[in-house]
């Protein structure tokens, strides 16, 4: 019996999505976020969601379309980054954000699908995070509203530590370069970050993928996330899949082959 989890648009894969769900989203910045399910889910009109993702896109891009659109009630995540809406909402009161050093948002979607509650790192002792106090949510006038709470220190080899809980979402949205129908997954590059645990994390998994091929076509030293973490795979057009935009574009110029030749010495 052939494995087959494609579905046939974006608007499908995430059409049972409801108000509330919480979901573990890829990508790190701009890079490797799952474009078109954002775009889907923000028609599909889903609200009072709770977002895990290493920061909340950017103004006008990515989670930031469903933060403009008021979609989002809580964000788990690194840094607020470069959107100032984010930043806005949350200082606001319009948003609850749960600021979680970026190592350890990782591990907590990891252990969260590799069935582990809860783990020990050291990142953190001696601060909010570990100590509590840290604002999750503010009121219109500026005071906190809600604060994290003290967590769990424990000392392992003479190293203080604080326990840090596993996450579990309702969903997850990642995009990849190559899928097979099984849900095999490659990444390339800088889009293998945070995609990998976003989907373990995820109780159902939805990948858009810039290729879909048969199973068996990827090497097993290809395959980064196995396909029994996915659900549900968006093929994307050619076109689709060659839109990679990024925050801020820095370029230089290619040195000359002249440039590059190291100087030769002078000898009299």
């Amino acid at each position: 019996m052939s494995i087959d989890k494609l579905a046939e648009t974006a608007a499908d894969a995430v059409a049972d999505i409801p108000d509330g769900a919480s979901l573990a989203v890829g990508g790190f910045g701009l890079a490797g976020i799952p474009w078109f399910l954002i775009d889907a889910l923000l028609d599909q009109g889903a609200a009072q969601l709770t977002i895990v993702s290493n920061n909340c896109g950017v103004d006008g891009a990515g989670l930031g379309l469903l933060l403009e659109a008021r979609k989002i009630d809580k964000v788990i995540a690194s840094y607020i980054g470069e959107n100032k809406e984010f930043g806005r909402q949350f200082l606001a009161g319009e948003v609850t954000v749960e600021l979680t050093p970026q190592g350890t948002l990782a591990e907590r979607m990891r252990a969260g699908g590799s069935g582990i509650g809860a783990f020990y790192t050291p990142t953190g002792v001696g601060t909010l995070v570990a100590d509590g106090g840290l604002p999750w949510r503010y009121n219109p006038d500026g005071s906190v509203a809600l604060a994290s709470q003290p967590k769990e220190v424990r000392s392992f080899n003479g190293q203080d530590m604080v326990l840090e809980e596993a996450i579990v979402t309702d969903y997850a949205l990642i995009r990849a370069a190559v899928v097979d129908k099984a849900g095999n997954c490659k990444f390339h590059a800088a889009a293998r970050n945070f995609n990998p645990p976003a989907a373990m994390s995820g109780r159902i998994t939805i990948v858009e993928a810039e290729r879909v091929v048969e199973v068996g076509e990827l090497g097993p030293d290809e395959i980064h996330l196995p396909g029994i973490f996915v659900k549900r795979i968006v093929e994307l057009t050619p076109e689709q899949a060659a839109r990679k935009e990024i925050e801020q574009r820095t370029t230089r110029p290619r040195p000359t082959q002249i440039d590059a030749t190291p100087e030769q010495p002078v000898h009299s």
